[in-house]
């Protein structure tokens, strides 16, 4: 039994949007959804920029599901279709999933996706790993770290495929783990603490700036 977790260094990460694309194929992700997005400090759009010419900056975070401690969502969940799996990562039933969306309101970070209509695919067909689950119509999904992958000892997609090296993955209960070392050495902060979900993703460089 691991706690997983994830540190992201966002002195790293230079906004090239690899983690996004590699998640949606890997998970099979449809046209139109993204389980893993990257947005810009002080806007929501992509590259966007802080401040006014010519005192500008541009940081990019990586936001996906944060995989609390204290979910909120798996709290909202009326069926249980939302759940811890054995590593405490936070997953979706999609066979118990009712389309309440209430896990959805609940979530302070916005990271869920619904399937309203029937998938669309270009090209038309299922892609990535043929062990993640097709979802339904009428839905809710959300990363899951990559839990096919995890499941058998790799690293999440979004991970392996960083090519800033900006993502580490790992036991968070592991003092000697390197997502341990680098969150108590570099001060990793999590994203809305004060709400009391007690993410399990670090960021490294967030100067307190969301």
């Amino acid at each position: 039994m691991m706690r997983y977790g994830m540190v992201i260094d966002l002195d790293k990460c230079m906004g090239c949007h690899t983690c996004s694309i590699s998640c949606k194929m890997q998970n099979n992700v449809p046209d139109g959804m993204l389980w893993n997005r990257v947005v810009s400090v002080g806007d929501e759009g992509l590259d966007s920029v802080e401040g006014l010419f010519p005192n500008v900056k541009r940081k990019y975070i990586p936001i996906a599901c944060q995989h609390c401690d204290n979910a909120p969502c798996q709290k909202a969940c009326p069926v249980g279709a939302t759940y811890y799996d054995e590593n405490g990562a936070v997953q979706i039933d999609y066979g118990r999933c009712i389309g309440c969306r209430y896990c959805m309101a609940a979530c302070p970070y916005n990271v869920r996706v619904f399937n309203w209509e029937e998938a669309e695919r270009h090209p038309d067909f299922n892609y990535g790993d043929g062990v993640v689950p097709v979802r339904d119509v009428g839905v809710v999904e959300k990363c899951t770290f990559c839990k096919e992958r995890t499941s058998e000892g790799l690293d999440p997609m979004c991970v392996e495929c960083c090519p800033a090296e900006a993502r580490v993955f790992g036991d968070l209960d592991d003092p000697t783990s390197e997502v341990s070392r680098l969150i108590r050495e570099r001060n990793g902060e999590q994203l809305l603490k004060e709400k009391g979900t007690k993410p399990k993703v670090y960021y490294l460089g967030l100067n307190g700036e969301v």
